[in-house]
């Protein structure tokens, strides 16, 4: 019987000076990380090997052979192996309102593209969101490009994953957190009209498709974000960006509670 070498699990690799740095910080487990030979004494890459040191995680330093083998190319001479992204659930992630209220989740609807979900866990990290909730297919999930494009946000905001996005949001619901769901159509009505400063959750949609009808449905109000110009939607991570900090800026005033 022939032998395979054993397959890279690209999902826990984390690249570029930043993203591996941010790692470090959070306290992170690194398995190894691997540094270009030409950067070994970079200045720029001085706090990164000395909390690598201090964390006791291997450094190895590689000729630019290795790092022509890598698939992901934007990787500034810097290569991390982490452990398995550790998901919570999401009871764990609804129970995390005990810690902080009024708490803000953001739940995407099969997003595909991971630059739009690295771009939505910054913004999300950067609102003080309690998690972001993505469902197990049809998704991307915590991989390199993710961790990259979140700039390290990904080692601080809690990420659940899910069955079902529909049944996701009939919990929330259920555990008292006001779902507003980004799509137009008749029944949206502008999101500066919508009231965000209670226990809430964002449901933003995947690109190109928006949200699912049997999402929306699930969804208590529906927000649309007014367009002036010919082309008809947001990136959904614009989309994210804007309704994460409404919220915030809904919530430097008093709030009555929960509503709509």
């Amino acid at each position: 019987m022939q032998r395979h070498a054993p397959r890279i699990e690209l999902d826990d690799v984390v690249y570029g000076v930043h993203a591996v740095d941010e790692m470090l910080v959070a306290g992170e487990p690194l398995r190894k990380i691997h540094v270009g030979d030409d950067r070994k004494n970079d200045p720029a890459l001085r706090n990164l090997l000395e909390r690598a040191r201090a964390a006791n995680v291997p450094l190895r330093f590689e000729s630019r052979a290795f790092f022509a083998t890598f698939p992901y190319k934007a990787h500034q001479g810097v290569v991390a192996f982490g452990e398995p992204f550790a998901y919570t659930t999401l009871e764990e992630a609804i129970d995390l309102r005990k810690r902080a209220r009024p708490a803000l989740y953001v739940v995407l609807d099969h997003v595909t593209d991971p630059h739009n979900v690295g771009a939505i866990v910054r913004s999300a990290e950067g609102a003080g969101a309690t998690a972001v909730i993505l469902p197990e297919r049809r998704s991307a999930g915590v991989n390199p490009t993710v961790r990259k494009s979140s700039a390290g946000a990904t080692a601080f905001v809690p990420i659940a994953r899910v069955a079902n996005v529909s049944q996701a949001v009939r919990t929330l619901k259920k555990a008292g957190i006001w779902v507003f769901g980004a799509t137009r159509g008749p029944r949206s009505r502008p999101y500066t009209e919508a009231d965000l400063r209670g226990d809430v959750a964002l449901v933003i949609g995947a690109e190109g498709e928006g949200i699912a009808p049997l999402v929306a449905r699930e969804c208590d109000v529906l927000v649309d974000i007014p367009m002036q110009g010919r082309i008809a939607s947001l990136n959904a991570s614009v989309a994210a960006g804007i309704l994460l900090f409404e919220t915030v800026r809904q919530r430097g005033q008093a709030s009555d509670g929960p509503g709509d």
